[in-house]
């Protein structure tokens, strides 16, 4: 059940995503396509049926009236709306996935559905009476029309099923054909039978002993399943109850030719509401496919399909099992017992096995590494509904979508962006259109979202158009808090913009919708800097401001510079090292406080000691007798000074034992530990807590 649940919510999250990006392109677009409204219909009639199966009463009910809604669109075209009402389309439909997500949500977090969906199925059902009353008389006409009389190889066919049944004299047959390759072709006949059989209708079905034998089956899959009804009524009734079966790929009602010149009010079509219909519904995988409602569906082949789904937790046991076989190859090929012997044979073998090892690596990675692009897709649906709401036109330009990101820190990014994008379009777009075009700007404004690689990491990025930020503001607001560290003539423009994401700092005066609600900047840092991440803030007042985020491509595998000091090893990431230098005594300085700087690039940088910060013993306590790492994380650049350099290596990173938690072994710029080919345990520093952590030492 876990895993039918599992499915479950990964399939219908999935959907909704489509969903928003189909509506809110439509939306661009000022209409729906009739391939919207198809893939519209499928994507509810499968919520509505994998809803059902589940038992999620509260959803399926809500895809069941929408599903109905745009049954009536597709039936009687894009046309029978004027353009008020595909604008109120356009909010219903919102409104309508808005609550299937905040259901879908309850299930995840293990809460109850809700009780009372009345308003959203009252709002729906509203406005498909609204189009209804709305539409032309040429509706029922078109209706009309779709009720054929059978044509000669349908006739043939029902006379071989029918032959001698009594049945056979009723005016109607709904032949029903089945998803091709679905199986139990009997069994799902006799599903529709008993549905049919709740009801108060009088029908019967061909083949009848569809229960017992299955051998009915390829008959089912060659000719169809018959459904004979004996009034019109009989027939909407059957319809919607079939309408609610899995697996059903077509319908159609015909008229069944030897009751043709029956009494008229027995043999006339079906009126407009209660149509007879060929309708055609898809699994996630396949597009809707057409069927003439006279004729027999076209079956096509069956397509493989080349993608699966696999479980994270598998993904994350593989990828353990890869870094236990890269750190096992690491320690056969650096053995002891093989220093200074010459085995060329080994050799070129253990170079072979690097090889593989590396490209078993790189493949474990990439199952794990997923696009942006649906957290980018989400940031649409923001701008939409903020747009709407603080009467700011703004577009939203997505570059780079598809750069590829561990699974993991995608699902951690996705709150920072959205924070950012609301603070844009809340704080950052001008109030009053006036104000742009008077600074000499476009009427619209423009929200840039970007991600690209470099490197070991992804740059991700989002800049606006707007006022910029003015620093003189936040500066005094910052000295008002009691937040500033130095005096406020000392602070550079970097460190001001820095102050934004100080805990509770907030320049908003006001409590908004959208933002001012005690949640700011502090926690987008806190969560970017978890995934390993860091962020920085530029902006240049009346031109705009733009947030830059600096994440890695995964957490589980880095690129490491191995340093010694003493007898311990440590690990620093090559994302955070600049520059190694040796140094000379008379090169260090000391501030005001009686703390080490050097110089680097025109700029002094403070000297943090290994040996001091961890108390290691070592005989190498003067500057030229070791070595200096210029190393920079988020807003803060230091000097780190060791003992030496060992080389570069890529690192397995494994996590630290959970006890250690206890002795807030992170503060004190520790992130994890990694394996050496020599079976040594070298520890894996953390740049940004490791500054934090020394500065608290003084």
């Amino acid at each position: 059940m876990d895993n039918m649940l599992e499915m479950y919510l990964y399939e219908t999250n999935t959907l909704l995503e489509q969903l928003d990006e189909l509506l809110i392109e439509a939306e661009k677009n000022e209409d729906f396509t009739t391939n919207d409204v198809n893939e519209i219909f499928r994507i509810m009639h499968t919520i509505k049926g994998s809803s059902a199966m589940m038992e999620f009463s509260t959803l399926m009910e809500i895809a069941h009236h929408i599903e109905d809604l745009f049954f009536y669109i597709r039936e009687n075209g894009l046309d029978a709306m004027d353009e008020s009402h595909k604008s109120d389309l356009f909010n219903l439909m919102f409104q309508s996935t808005d609550a299937l997500r905040s259901e879908v949500e309850k299930i995840e977090n293990d809460e109850p559905l809700s009780t009372n969906i009345d308003n959203v199925i009252t709002d729906i059902n509203s406005f498909l009476e609204k189009i209804r009353s709305g539409a032309s008389g040429s509706g029922e006409d078109r209706t009309a029309e779709s009720v054929q009389p059978a044509d000669k190889e349908t006739i043939n066919i029902i006379n071989q099923e029918l032959a001698g049944c009594p049945s056979s004299s009723l005016p109607y047959f709904i032949r029903i054909h089945f998803e091709q390759g679905c199986g139990m072709e009997n069994l799902r006949a006799f599903m529709v039978v008993t549905a049919l059989k709740e009801l108060e209708i009088q029908f019967e079905a061909y083949p009848e002993d569809v229960e017992s034998n299955s051998d009915t089956s390829e008959s089912i899959i060659e000719n169809g399943f018959f459904i004979a009804c004996a009034s019109h009524e009989d027939i909407d009734t059957a319809i919607h109850a079939i309408k609610d079966q899995n697996s059903i790929e077509t319908y159609e009602v015909i008229e069944n030719a030897a009751v043709k010149n029956k009494p008229a009010q027995e043999a006339s079509p079906a009126p407009a509401d209660t149509k007879a219909e060929s309708r055609e519904d898809a699994s996630p995988s396949a597009a809707p496919k057409s069927a003439p409602a006279s004729a027999a569906p076209q079956h096509a082949a069956p397509v493989k399909q080349s993608l699966i789904s696999v479980n994270l937790s598998k993904l994350d046991s593989l990828l353990a099992l890869v870094g236990e076989i890269v750190i096992t190859e690491a320690m056969v090929t650096s053995s002891p017992d093989l220093q200074n012997l010459k085995l060329d044979n080994f050799l070129k073998s253990a170079r072979q096995l690097r090889k593989l090892t590396d490209d078993l690596q790189d493949i474990a990675m990439s199952l794990r590494m997923v696009s942006v692009s649906g957290t980018f897709q989400k940031m649409n649906r923001i701008v939409r509904d903020m747009k709407k709401k603080l009467g700011k036109d703004v577009r939203l330009t997505i570059i780079g979508e598809n750069t590829e990101v561990d699974k993991t820190i995608v699902d951690s990014i996705g709150d920072p962006i959205m924070h950012i994008v609301r603070n844009s379009m809340d704080h950052g777009i001008e109030e009053d259109v006036n104000d742009r075009i008077a600074a000499g700007k476009p009427a619209q404004a423009e929200i840039i979202l970007s991600a690209a690689h470099t490197g070991n990491e992804v740059i991700i990025s989002v800049s606006d158009d707007g006022r910029g930020m003015d620093t003189e503001a936040i500066l005094a607001k910052a000295e008002r808090n009691g937040i500033l560290v130095k005096p406020a003539s000392e602070y550079t423009k970097k460190e001001i913009l820095a102050l934004l994401m100080v805990p509770g700092f907030s320049t908003n005066e006001s409590v908004t919708e959208f933002s001012g609600r005690g949640v700011g900047m502090d926690v987008v840092k806190k969560n970017v800097e978890s995934v390993g991440g860091t962020i920085t803030i530029t902006s240049e007042l009346g031109q705009g401001s733009c947030t830059t985020l600096k994440i890695p491509l995964t957490m589980a595998i880095v690129d490491g510079m191995e340093v010694s000091v003493g007898n311990s090893l440590f690990t620093i990431p090559i994302s955070n090292i600049r520059q190694s230098f040796k140094a000379q005594a008379e090169d260090v300085i000391l501030d005001t406080s009686g703390n080490e700087m050097i110089k680097c690039m025109n700029e002094f940088y403070p000297i943090v000691r290994a040996h001091q910060l961890y108390n290691i013993e070592t005989e190498k306590v003067n500057i030229e007798d070791g070595i200096l790492i210029w190393v920079e994380a988020s807003d803060k650049s230091y000097c780190l000074f060791v003992d030496e350099l060992l080389g570069e290596q890529q690192v397995v990173v494994k996590p630290l034992p959970a006890f250690l938690s206890n002795f807030n072994i992170k503060d004190s710029g520790i992130v994890g530990c990694t394996i050496m080919g020599d079976g040594n345990i070298s520890i894996i520093l953390d740049i940004l807590n490791l500054f934090v952590a020394a500065q608290s030492q003084y």
